[in-house]
Parts: C-alpha cells; sequence; structure tokens
C-alpha cells in the first residue's frame, strides 16, 4: 500500500477578554487531557498552534504545561505552529502590523519553548492573496488552509494531497490544504473510519499528505465532547490506530513536509476562508438560500443524468468576503476604525522619534486590541458577546492613553476628519476623561464615548438584527411540537427577539406619538413622527477658553411640519460633565410634542444587585454595614434605588436619574434643568452560542422625554449635564498599587 503522509495540527485559542473560569474550563477539559493522551504515544508527532492571548494566560496559571510542551519541542515530537500574536484577521491590519504581531509571536515561542518558527496560522483561515508579501517578510515559510481554499482556485479534487507553493511580489510561501472531511471526521466519527479513508487516499494517491487543522477545544470543551474524547477514549483509540498503521500511515510535521517534499506546483489563492465562516459573512436571506442550495445539491435524485454536476458546482460554490462583516455589522466597522486610528497615532508616534515604555506598551494592547473573535459572528457569540467588545475598547483606550503620555498630550482638543472612512467627515471632542466621537451625518449621532479613567467605552452597544438562526427559534413549536427540549438557554426566547430600525447610540432624537406608552416604546412600535434620525445635520466646533462645543442643527418635519433643531455637546477641560443642551425651534403653536432623546450605555449588565438605577441624590459617605460591594466596600447609599440595571423603568417629573456599577467602579448621573420624564429599559440580544441560544443583556437604553405644548415663541430647550463619576475605580487602583508595593518591599526583604 502506498504511505501516507499525516499532519495532526491542532489550534488553541481563547479571545483576548474571555472569562478566567472558561479559559480554567477549557485548560482541565481540553489542552491538558490532550496532551496527557499524547505524551503516551512516543513515536507520534504533533503540529500545535496556541494563540498569545492563551499562551500569555497558561505561562501565567499553569506554567507547567508550558515546560511540558518545551519538553516536547526538544524531542521534535511537537512543532509549534507560530503566527500573528493575538489572533487578528490579517485581512484587518495594515503590513506594519500583520509583521510585527507575527514577529513578536516568533521571538516570544523561541524564548519561553525554544521553538523555531517557520509557518503560521492563518486566524479563521481568512485568506487574502497580498497577505504573501508580508509572511514572507516575517519569516515564514508555510501556512495552512483549508482544501477548500484551493478548489477555489480550480485545484481539482484529486490534487489536493499535495502541498503546493504561492506568491505575491516575488516572495513565496508554502500552502498545506486541511481537509475539511477530516475536520468532520476527527473526533466525531468512528476511528475505523478516518482509518479506512486514509486507507481509500493511500490506495488512489500515491504520496500522498492528509492534514487535519482544526480547533483543539473540539476535544474536550465542545459539548459532549469531554465524555465522547477522554471517558470513550475516542483519542486512546485514535492515536492507537495511528500507531497501529504506522508502516504507512506516518504522522509528521509541516516542517518535515517541506524539507523533504517538492511542492506539487504553483497556484494563486481566491480570497476566502472555510466554508462556513465564507458563509456566515452572508446576510440572513442568503444564507438561508445557500443553505438550501446545498441541501439540493446533496440530492443526486436532482440531476438525473449528470450525477457529477453536484461536484463541479461545490468545487465553486463560494459565499461571501469576510471583511463585509464590517458592512454587516457597523459596530465591527467602528471597532476596525477606531484600531486603524490608534494604529496610525502609534506609527506616527514612533516615526516622530517617541520610543519610550509607553510607546511599547501601546503597541501591545494595539495588538491585543486585534484579537479578531469580537468582531464577527458565526456559530458562537462573537460580536454578540460585550465582555469580547469591551475588551476590544479597553485595549484600543489603554494604547491611547500610553501614546498621549508618551507624547505629552492630554489637554482639550477637537479634531474634524473621516474616522471612519465613509467618505464623510466625524468629530472628535477630546479631554482628560473623555474621548467621544461623534457622525453629524447620521443625526448627531454620538457613536462612541471613551472614559479614558478606567478604559471603558459607554457606547460599545449593538443593534439588534435578524439571524439566519433566528428562525429555528421561531419555528420551534412547529418543527418539533411543543414537548421539544428547549434550544436555549432560556425559555421564550421566540417572544424576546426585537430589531432596531436605529442604532442603540446617544443622542438619538426621537418624536413619538403625544400618548405613545412606555410598553410601545420599549417594545420598538411607538409611532414615530420625525425625520431627524440618521439624516444630515450641520455641524460647526466652537472653542473658547477651556471649553470645546460642537454645535449641530437641522431643520426637517416633525408631525408633518418644519422643525429645526439645534443641539450641542460641550466639554470642559479636565471636566467629568459632559453638557448637552437641546433648543427645538418653529414650533407651531399649540402642537402637542412629545420629544425624547436615547442614550445607552454599555458594559454595565443587568441582573446584577451591585449594578442599579439610583435617584442621583447621594447623602455623604455610605452605609458601612450595609450595601456591601464584592470587595466588601460599603455602596453609596442611594435615597431611592429603583432595580437593577435590567429593570424596565417609567419615572415621571424627575430632574436626575443615575446608574451606578460596582464592577466598573463607575457612577453616571443624568440630571435636566427641567422636569424631566424618564424611560429605561434593557436592550438585549438572542444570538448563537457554544450552548445553544440565548438572552444577552447588550445595553440599557435611557430616554429622557418631555410631552409639551409649543408656546407662541415656537421655541423649546432643554439642558442635561451628564456627570461621570469614577473616583471608586480610582480608590480600586491606589489599593490595589498600594498592596502590590507593600507585597514587593517584602519580598525584597526576605531571606
Amino acid at each position: 500500500m502506498n504511505a501516507v503522509r499525516f499532519i495532526f495540527a491542532v489550534h488553541n485559542h481563547q479571545p483576548v477578554g474571555n472569562f478566567n473560569h472558561v479559559l480554567e474550563e477549557a485548560f482541565q477539559k481540553s489542552y491538558r487531557p490532550f496532551l496527557d493522551v499524547f505524551e503516551n504515544y512516543p513515536a507520534l508527532k504533533l503540529a500545535l498552534h496556541t494563540s498569545g492571548s492563551l499562551i500569555e494566560w497558561l505561562a501565567e496559571e499553569h506554567g507547567d504545561y508550558l515546560d511540558r510542551l518545551a519538553e516536547l519541542v526538544q524531542q521534535h515530537r511537537v512543532e509549534i505552529i507560530g503566527g500573528p500574536f493575538f489572533e487578528p484577521i490579517l485581512a484587518m491590519l495594515p503590513s506594519r502590523d500583520r509583521i510585527g504581531q507575527i514577529r513578536m509571536y516568533s521571538d516570544w515561542l523561541k524564548k519561553r519553548l525554544g521553538a523555531n518558527i517557520a509557518g503560521l496560522w492563518i486566524p479563521e483561515r481568512v485568506w487574502e492573496q497580498n497577505y504573501v508579501r508580508d509572511l514572507a517578510d516575517a519569516g515564514m515559510k508555510y501556512t495552512l488552509l483549508d482544501d477548500s481554499h484551493l478548489r477555489f482556485a480550480g485545484v481539482k479534487p484529486d490534487a489536493l494531497y499535495r502541498h503546493y507553493l504561492t506568491e505575491d511580489d516575488g516572495r513565496t510561501i508554502n500552502v498545506l490544504p486541511g481537509s475539511e472531511k477530516l475536520r468532520y471526521l476527527i473526533p466525531f466519527g468512528k476511528v475505523e473510519d478516518v482509518i479506512a479513508h486514509f486507507r481509500e487516499v493511500a490506495e488512489q494517491y500515491p504520496n500522498a499528505l492528509l492534514v487535519h487543522g482544526d480547533d483543539g477545544e473540539k476535544f474536550g470543551s465542545w459539548p459532549e465532547t469531554c465524555r465522547h474524547v477522554y471517558e470513550e477514549k475516542w483519542l486512546h483509540q485514535f492515536f492507537d490506530a495511528l500507531s497501529e498503521n504506522s508502516d504507512w500511515l506516518v504522522t509528521t510535521v509541516p516542517g518535515e513536509v517541506i524539507a523533504n517534499v517538492p511542492p506539487l506546483g504553483k497556484v494563486y489563492i481566491p480570497d476566502g476562508s472555510y466554508r462556513e465562516m465564507t458563509e456566515w459573512v452572508l446576510e440572513p436571506d442568503q444564507q438561508i438560500a445557500m443553505e438550501e442550495l446545498r441541501q439540493n445539491l446533496d440530492s443526486p435524485a436532482n440531476f438525473g443524468s449528470t450525477p457529477h454536476m453536484p461536484l463541479l458546482i461545490k468545487q465553486f460554490l463560494r459565499g461571501g468576503f469576510w471583511r463585509n462583516f464590517k458592512v454587516r455589522y457597523p459596530e465591527s466597522d467602528e471597532m476596525y476604525c477606531r484600531m486603524m486610528s490608534v494604529s496610525e497615532r502609534l506609527n506616527k508616534a514612533v516615526q516622530e522619534g517617541w520610543n519610550s515604555a509607553e510607546i511599547e506598551l501601546a503597541r501591545e494592547s494595539l495588538y491585543r486590541s486585534q484579537c479578531n473573535c469580537g468582531y464577527w459572528h458565526g456559530a458562537f457569540g462573537g460580536i454578540y458577546l460585550p465582555h469580547l467588545r469591551n475588551a476590544v475598547y479597553r485595549e484600543l483606550i489603554h494604547a491611547d492613553n500610553m501614546i498621549d503620555n508618551a507624547v505629552d498630550r492630554c489637554g482639550l482638543e477637537s479634531q474634524t476628519a473621516d474616522f471612519n472612512f465613509d467618505g464623510k467627515n466625524e468629530v472628535r471632542l477630546s479631554n482628560s476623561v473623555f474621548n467621544v466621537l461623534i457622525v453629524p451625518h447620521r443625526g448627531g449621532m454620538m457613536y462612541e464615548w471613551d472614559i479614558k479613567p478606567i478604559k471603558h467605552n459607554l457606547l460599545a452597544t449593538i443593534t439588534r438584527k435578524p439571524e439566519a438562526y433566528h428562525r429555528k427559534i421561531r419555528d420551534r413549536e412547529r418543527l418539533c411540537g411543543e414537548t421539544a427540549r428547549p434550544i436555549g438557554k432560556q425559555e421564550g426566547l421566540e417572544r424576546r427577539m426585537q430589531y432596531d430600525w436605529y442604532p442603540r447610540k446617544g443622542l438619538i432624537d426621537l418624536f413619538y406619538d403625544y400618548d405613545a406608552t412606555f410598553e410601545a416604546v420599549r417594545q420598538g412600535t411607538v409611532g414615530q413622527h420625525g425625520n431627524f434620525v440618521q439624516t444630515e445635520y450641520d455641524a460647526v466646533v466652537r472653542k473658547k477658553e477651556g471649553r470645546i462645543q460642537v454645535l449641530m442643527s437641522r431643520e426637517a418635519a416633525a408631525y408633518g411640519v418644519p422643525v429645526r433643531i439645534d443641539k450641542a455637546v460641550t466639554l470642559g477641560e479636565n471636566s467629568h460633565v459632559m453638557e448637552i443642551s437641546y433648543r427645538l425651534s418653529q414650533l407651531p403653536k399649540d402642537y402637542r410634542i412629545h420629544f425624547a432623546v436615547e442614550l445607552n450605555f454599555a458594559g454595565m449588565p443587568g441582573g446584577a444587585e451591585d449594578r442599579f438605577f439610583h435617584s442621583g441624590q447621594f447623602p455623604a459617605g455610605g452605609s458601612p454595614g450595609q450595601n456591601l460591594s464584592a470587595d466588601n466596600r460599603p455602596l453609596p447609599a442611594a435615597c431611592q434605588r429603583f432595580g437593577n440595571l435590567s429593570t424596565n423603568l417609567d419615572l415621571t417629573d424627575g430632574t436626575e436619574i443615575g446608574l451606578y456599577d460596582d464592577w466598573l467602579g463607575l457612577d453616571i448621573r443624568v440630571k435636566t434643568n427641567r422636569p424631566t420624564d424618564f424611560y429605561a429599559f434593557p436592550v438585549e440580544t438572542v444570538s448563537q452560542s457554544v450552548e445553544g441560544f440565548e438572552l444577552v443583556h447588550q445595553s440599557v437604553a435611557l430616554q429622557p422625554h418631555w410631552r409639551f405644548v409649543a408656546d407662541e415663541s415656537g421655541i423649546w430647550s432643554v439642558e442635561m449635564q451628564i456627570e461621570v463619576d469614577t473616583s471608586a475605580a480610582a480608590e480600586r487602583e491606589t489599593m490595589a498599587h498600594a498592596l502590590l508595593k507593600d507585597a514587593a518591599e517584602y519580598l525584597a526583604s526576605s531571606p
């Protein structure tokens, strides 16, 4: 029988910002037991990629695991695959960051594991041909892609069992095709079926190469896999089978293949990813159409006398382009554009000669912010996971803060430029506390509000939109019957799906039915009578001593008549207060108006008792012994609490409302200069997760609103102040630094 070379490549990854308990569970269920089993098979070889965000955690929490890996590297049993340090989609990055991330990770792996890195893992296998120049310049000799990439390039199915060379701008690297069939067989098929597939390939294709390249988490962390892989010993049986058939089935690693087997030829590979990813980027109706098309292709009877036609169609059938996740999810584009801005700032600072510890910290945070998981959505949470979006912004704001420190810039300033690459200018206002981004041509909307001291973007929100899998939730009873097991983590998800017609951001100007009810507003069924949302405002930036302001104006229809809105956002130097003013004019006399301004606050989760609404009037100090925080500090004793941040509120005739988050150490107080009614409600998505479907708290929508009748002047105005208090976070940070200092002094004085 012909010999077959088999590369068993495993990719382990956890995103920046993931919860510590999630990482620990993955370690205990996947990473550690996999190594435990592999070590008992000394004749087998493994190719392993571990993302930098995960390996840093392993180094801190489970250094012995990395020691074991280093020993396997020295024994030439494990080849470490490198890559960009923090697992970014390479298509998102400028060349300088692609090369920088790859080189940084290769250096880290060499120092910690003694590994000489020659190849890289392409995050999510998102490929664009122009990578080749950067990969080669970063010292890479090979990469792994799915065989679907090569099929899209026109490589015939019988030519997919060898590796190829590809080129760009005179640089070349080797491409090893990973088998989609093996991705599904391992570890979900029977071991004998996997070996039968190897044997079938060996019989048909001399000198064949088969590559498995897929997630290590499916060996224990995915649902039911821990029992299947370890308790029922699937992995033991697989390694036994590889050992028993080693006379013709040879486990190897990429470096050995590249060194000993010439490439079959040269190929240029179209932009793409693995099959599923190219489908997830499509709009829901297109995803459904693609799924139906594939089902038809799997039914040979549909093709009568041309049964070979499905294979020909499948070879070239592909979905969308990864970059269009930034179109499908504007929030992804916002993070991307912000990341590009920080990258450019950092590059400019370096070019100007600013080199310091702060610059290096900024670079590391920039690279962390590029971790891909929060920028897209597929089988699992992705962009719908608030903690991943928050982590991206935390790193971006930290990088910006470090650059500010390095170049000694922390004062009051404004900038008008095309920050989001849409061909029109946005406005940035900044002081030592806030960084605010406003888009005048989309309703004068505020779309980012960074709180610099705690590195948090209050507008890291998401707008609810349809997903292809929502039909499964809606059709549950029809398809499965009333007694079917729930397909989500909560009951009644089909009643919780709601979609937004405007972005859940800040300074959204709304005109409601005069008698609109809170429920109609919350459920999005209220009548809308203005033409100010997502339409163009004129904008001018005004400066005077110690203050900066953007003034926006628009004249449009409200309730069928022309109305003018002037709204202004003002920051003071070193001020923790954002001032917002509205002036409505040209109002017809005796018109009944119901006007609302929507604000959203993200990263302040609902359902926790140490995160709550309050009346905003705090007595001095707290209430010792009562209302304790997680670290036993007394929480502020509000005059009145209105429930946790998942509470639905319909308050009347107030001038102040507050939102408190003990975890962030953040207290926000919204104050008005006239009696105001307040709506507040959670914005929640129904999204797909590793455990099925779940309801996820995304933001708190707060709407100050006013019902009034226009007087003879035709003018109505209101002023708001939003005060942001981060003193609790500062106090906590001071205590933490003091404890670290004490610990360092104690260690230094110990014998």
